[in-house]
Parts: C-alpha cells; sequence; structure tokens
C-alpha cells in the first residue's frame, strides 16, 4: 500500500485526535488527499504520507547525514533499554501516543514493536527531512507530522502518553491535551550519557566532557511533584562500522573546543555509555 493510502487510513480512524492549528477546532472530514476543519482549512497528505502542520519555515541543524547515522545507531539498539523501561510504564492495550520531537521516527517504532503496535502512535517534528524519513516503514497504527511544539495540533485530553526523549518541553500544551490519567515521560540525559565519545572530545574539560541537566530535572519535579524518577544506565557495544555513525548522530562534535578525532581513535570506541533518567508524571 501506498504512504498516502496508509496515512488517510490512520487518519479516517484517528481524526478525532487532531484539531486546526489555524483556528484550534477539531477535525471533521477527510475529503480525497486532505483533512478539513469545520472553518474550511485544510490541510494535505503529502505523497510520503505526512502533513504539515507549520505554515512557516523553519531552520534545524538536523541534515541528512546526521538523521541517517541516528536511525542507524537506534536501529542497533541504542536506546532499546531506555523504551523497555518505558514499556513497563504504559499499561497495556490501546493507547494514543505522541512523540515529541521524534526525529527519523525508530524510537516510536521500537516502542510500537514492544507493544506489539496496538496502539494509535504519532510522531512529529519541526524537521521535515526527519519525519520524511520516519515514513520508510509505516503502519496502518502510525502517522509522522512537522509540527509546532508550542502550537500542538491535538485536541484537548486526547493523547493518552507523551514521550518526550531529549526534547524541549512545552508543559502548557502537554497539559492541555493529556487524557486523564495519561502519562508524561520525559527522558533527560545524566552525566555519564555518551561519556566515552565526550572523553575523547574534550578529555577533562568538565564544562563539555559530562551533562548537568539537574535544572531541567527540577523544573519538571516543580510542575509535577508527584512524578516518580528513574535513573537507567546501561552500556552498549559498538561495532567498528557504527563508530562514525555515533559522532555524526550528536553535535557533540560541534562543540567549542572538541577535538578534531583521527579515525583510528573513532573506531576505538568500542562501547558507550547510555546514562538517563526517566520522569514519569501520571495525571
Amino acid at each position: 500500500m501506498k504512504k498516502i493510502e496508509i496515512a488517510k487510513q490512520f487518519l479516517k480512524q484517528n481524526i478525532d485526535l487532531f484539531r486546526c492549528p489555524v483556528c484550534k477546532e477539531s477535525f471533521s472530514n477527510q475529503v480525497d488527499n486532505s483533512i478539513v476543519c469545520p472553518n474550511n482549512h485544510s490541510l494535505d497528505i503529502s505523497k510520503k504520507g505526512t502533513i504539515q502542520f507549520i505554515n512557516h519555515k523553519v531552520n534545524t541543524e538536523y541534515d541528512g547525514d546526521m538523521l541517517e547515522s541516528r536511525r542507524r545507531i537506534m536501529q542497533a539498539g541504542f536506546f532499546d533499554g531506555i523504551l523497555q523501561k518505558i514499556n513497563e510504564l504504559i499499561d497495556s492495550g490501546h493507547k494514543n501516543i505522541v512523540d515529541i520531537g521524534s526525529g527519523e521516527g525508530t524510537p516510536l517504532k521500537r516502542l510500537e514493536d514492544l507493544r506489539e503496535n496496538v496502539d494509535s502512535a504519532i510522531g512529529f517534528d519541526i524537521s521535515k527531512p526527519g519525519v520524511n524519513l520516519s515514513t520508510s516503514e509505516l503502519s496502518d497504527q502510525m502517522f509522522f507530522c512537522v509540527a509546532d511544539l508550542a502550537n500542538l495540533p491535538f485536541n484537548d485530553q486526547s493523547i493518552d502518553i507523551i514521550m518526550d526523549l531529549f526534547s524541549p518541553s512545552a508543559y502548557k500544551e502537554f497539559n492541555r491535551i493529556i487524557a486523564p490519567n495519561g502519562h508524561l515521560i520525559k527522558i533527560v540525559p545524566n552525566s555519564h550519557y555518551l561519556y566515552e565519545l565526550r572523553q575523547k572530545l574534550y578529555g577533562n574539560d568538565s564544562e563539555n566532557s559530562s551533562y548537568d541537566n539537574q535544572k531541567v530535572v527540577d523544573l519538571f519535579m516543580e510542575h509535577y511533584p508527584n512524578a516518580k524518577k528513574y535513573d537507567i544506565k546501561y552500556t552498549v557495544e559498538l561495532p567498528k562500522e557504527l563508530t562514525h555513525d555515533l559522532m555524526i548522530m550528536t553535535p557533540l562534535h560541534w562543540g567549542h573546543n572538541a577535538k578534531n578525532l583521527t579515525q583510528a581513535e573513532v573506531e576505538s570506541l568500542t562501547s558507550i555509555t547510555v546514562d538517563v533518567s526517566i520522569l514519569d508524571n501520571q495525571f
């Protein structure tokens, strides 16, 4: 089935989740290859099976090479330990899931594989190339779109699970779209995230060789004082052919004072640490 047909099928079944970014009314109809709101604002479904809910130009740092590298790293299981924990936090049965800043789509796809594809799963990002890449393995229970964090194209109290994996947060919008008893699950990197790569790039430069996201955690807990925090830390074996992808998938090598690593230094990375906190608030 063509991507546009898969998207049309998803939207037909889940049109009640979406609202118009212009007038904020719920989309009520699907006409040919468009969705239409009561005020006759319409948005087209692209041939790649996506919708662009943003009507302004967006600049993004994520180019094609970075997205492809990230996909290969994710497909090798880099985030699987995180996704397994997230899966444990979500009740069984159908959920409406939104992945905030879904990038090239692999984390949401792998989560849905763990959940046996029972959900209506939506990923969105401001990066059109990332969203287009996400549609390479569409299922009829999954949809990807270009959208703005500050103006989410979802109806009030329509989303059961918000997954925010290393992305910025818009708590006012999250509170608006989350359904009763829903979960907001935010993942932030801890001090030893990508530690081996940071050591090679920055040595003992403490400003760049480790993460400190305590302010992010504190802000989340200010909004949701009853939230639970889970620390997840594990090591991923890194095949030689993926070492270059690890470098490309992260903006670390753009940083001030980053060392220009030789190919041999890059290939000497045989494993990499994943160290994160998972913050879970149930409404």
